[in-house]
């Protein structure tokens, strides 16, 4: 069995990882390991994790972990967003010429971040924009946390129609996915490590993974790392 780490940007994605991820990949032969959350700070020699994207720790961070576990099944993955990602990320000023093409944009930052690590075993992964592109493959679950909410939850769905895939919902400071459900849904923003994985769960795997393509394309090859440790064994 493939065994998997995760750094996750925030405790909704560790959380979501967990509940989600955790039980699909077990069944594939892909152990995930507790998500961790990401350094962004270390300080008196202490790391200080989530809440942040700051590029030199979260490297310093993989690249400790890279060199304890040397196993060729053992593998590293990440939960990061692009949106506001942290300016010293490797790649940006040519991933910023490419805004009209987000999904290229996203993948030229993942090679790079990939190249600067330079692991074979590191399977980067930026969300495009951010983790609640997934709540809006079905917006109408928030139902089940929102009662007498149905004019704002008609609006996201609204928002959602608009996109050929949420994932290309854009990155602006008051349209990105998130400040759009807490323009909506202002309760959101203090409680979105508990809702947002929990809607999430009730979309589904299968229906977040058909709607969001670059959300799909990493969980394949996730999905995929069991069968690559039987082969280089």
């Amino acid at each position: 069995m493939a065994r998997l780490y995760l750094f996750a940007e925030g405790r909704t994605e560790q959380t979501f990882a967990d509940a989600m991820l955790k039980p699909h990949l077990a069944k594939l032969g892909v152990y995930l390991h507790p998500p961790v959350l990401i350094a962004h700070a270390k300080k008196k020699g202490r790391v200080h994790r989530g809440g942040g994207r700051n590029y030199v720790p979260m490297k310093n961070d993989i690249l400790r972990f890279l060199t304890q576990e040397k196993g060729g099944d053992v593998f590293f993955t990440t939960m990061i967003d692009l949106y506001a990602i942290h300016a010293n990320f490797p790649g940006l000023d040519e991933a910023e010429k490419l805004r009209h093409m987000p999904v290229k944009r996203v993948e030229v930052l993942e090679q790079t971040f990939a190249k600067d690590i330079s692991d074979r075993r590191f399977v980067p992964y930026i969300q495009l924009h951010e983790y609640e592109a997934y709540l809006f493959s079905d917006p109408t679950y928030f139902r089940s946390f929102y009662d007498h909410h149905e004019k704002q939850i008609a609006a996201l769905k609204a928002i959602a129609d608009m996109y050929a895939t949420p994932e290309l919902i854009d990155d602006g400071p008051r349209s990105a996915p998130s400040k759009r459900i807490i323009g909506e849904l202002p309760d959101y923003q203090c409680a979105k490590p508990v809702i947002g994985p929990q809607v999430a769960e009730l979309i589904g795997l299968d229906v977040i993974r058909d709607k969001c393509p670059h959300f799909a394309a990493w969980l394949k090859r996730l999905e995929k790392l069991g069968e690559d440790t039987l082969t280089a064994y």
